[in-house]
């Protein structure tokens, strides 16, 4: 058996105990915020070593800034932890039921999935979110994250599972794979015997790695080329704000845009206006031609990769459209079915976006960069998924549950 059999050996053992857990997972969750804030010197230092190593290996500023750990950044993660504990215990919830007429009681009830096995990349806050979300859903998890954050998963991991350990559940219900190299990906894809599903958490190529080489069930989640469309009836101070929060508040995470289109009867007065903001956070723009009309030698022409590439930096791409078909057309193509916004003031032209435009979330003058499971009021999100099978959009403790249905008699037989 391997290292990571084992692990899941291990992992398929803890989900029986912690699917009947019942208040200790709140008792174990509150035990990690308290360990997290009182170690966050240690994990400062473990997250120091990575920076330098990524540093080293020219990681650019945006993901720097995704893999960097600071105070604030544990106070944030502690404090999800907390409201993850605070939030409703999804299982043994009554789905619905009723009696059938030869008096069977038929019951649906939320269960767990029992193991989950989690991918992701630079961003060592997921360790602790993924795994505080499954805890509480009653999952063990085996988590497997990228060579960039290392040191700083291995140290979350550890406080974690002592602080599991010391209100008397099993420390293996979290566990972290040390070994970063892809074979160890690959073999946890191929744990069919221990792994009830997988998510990848990550950039489009990681995403696709898994889903067209992993043989156990996987959610889809992350890939973000995310739109907002300007309409012709859009406030333009207001379609200014969008992009400029969308785009630069955070360009290295899923729900940053990539692309804005802007109607052309609007487009010379909105563009300018739109750049300004831009400009203060140094945002490179690479435009249709049309743009470059209006905007100048500042835009470099876009070529067809550009509308299809999630930058997760300082980089945006533009196009003027004719109308609202063009720009609907656009996003279908496009589109990685995340988050895609309209700024408009007309009703109709709302209401037609969000009938026809197929992702997660979907906005009529609001910032894409609320697709997330706190901003939902979900609490801590596992990651935000694309697909449209089992659970879409951020994911919560509901979404990492299935059911299971329980049926009373008093002898029936068929």
């Amino acid at each position: 058996m391997t290292v990571i059999e084992e692990m899941g050996a291990l992992a398929k053992k803890a989900s029986r105990t912690l699917a009947n857990a019942g208040e200790k997972k709140n008792d174990a969750l509150k035990a990690i915020a308290e360990a997290l804030k009182n170690n966050s010197e240690s994990i400062i230092e473990a997250n120091n070593t990575d920076l330098e190593n990524g540093r080293k290996n020219g990681l650019s500023a945006s993901l720097l800034d995704r893999l960097m750990l600071n105070e604030s950044r544990i106070d944030g993660i502690a404090q999800g932890v907390l409201e993850v504990a605070a939030l409703p215990d999804p299982i043994g919830t009554v789905i619905s039921g009723g009696t059938r007429p030869n008096g069977l009681k038929i019951t649906k009830v939320r269960v767990p999935l029992g193991v989950i096995g989690i991918i992701y990349e630079a961003r060592p806050n997921v360790t602790a979110d993924a795994a505080a979300l499954c805890l509480k859903s009653g999952n063990a998890v085996i988590l497997r994250g990228g060579k960039e954050a290392i040191f700083s998963n291995k140290r979350i991991a550890d406080i974690m599972r002592d602080a599991v350990e010391s209100v008397g559940l099993d420390r293996n219900s979290i566990q972290l794979i040390e070994d970063t190299s892809r074979s160890s990906s690959v073999e946890l894809m191929e744990l069919t015997d221990y792994l009830d599903v997988l998510i990848p958490r990550g950039g489009k190529g990681l995403i696709r790695a898994v889903v067209e080489n992993a043989k156990v069930p996987v959610i889809e989640t992350g890939a973000g080329n995310c739109h907002v469309y300007v309409d012709e009836s859009a406030d333009i101070n207001m379609a200014a704000d969008i992009i400029y929060n969308a785009k630069t508040s955070r360009p290295s995470v899923c729900n940053a845009i990539e692309t804005i289109l802007v109607h052309e009867a609007v487009a010379r007065d909105a563009l300018p206006e739109i750049k300004e903001r831009l400009d203060k956070k140094g945002v490179e723009l690479r435009g249709c031609e049309k743009t470059a009309e209006i905007l100048g030698d500042c835009v470099i022409p876009a070529s067809e990769s550009d509308w299809e590439t999630e930058y997760g930096d300082y980089i945006l791409a533009v196009k003027v459209v004719t109308d609202f078909d063009e720009a609907i057309a656009h996003i279908a193509k496009y589109s990685t079915g995340h988050s895609e916004c309209i700024v408009t003031s007309d009703y109709k032209s709302a209401r037609r976006f969000t009938e026809e435009v197929d992702a997660a979330a979907v906005y009529v003058n609001a910032s894409t960069r609320f697709t997330d499971g706190g901003m939902f009021g979900l609490g801590a999100e596992i990651g935000i998924s694309t697909q449209k099978l089992h659970a879409r959009g951020p994911m919560g403790l509901n979404e990492l549950t299935s059911m299971k249905f329980v049926i009373e008699g008093d002898g029936q037989v068929r």
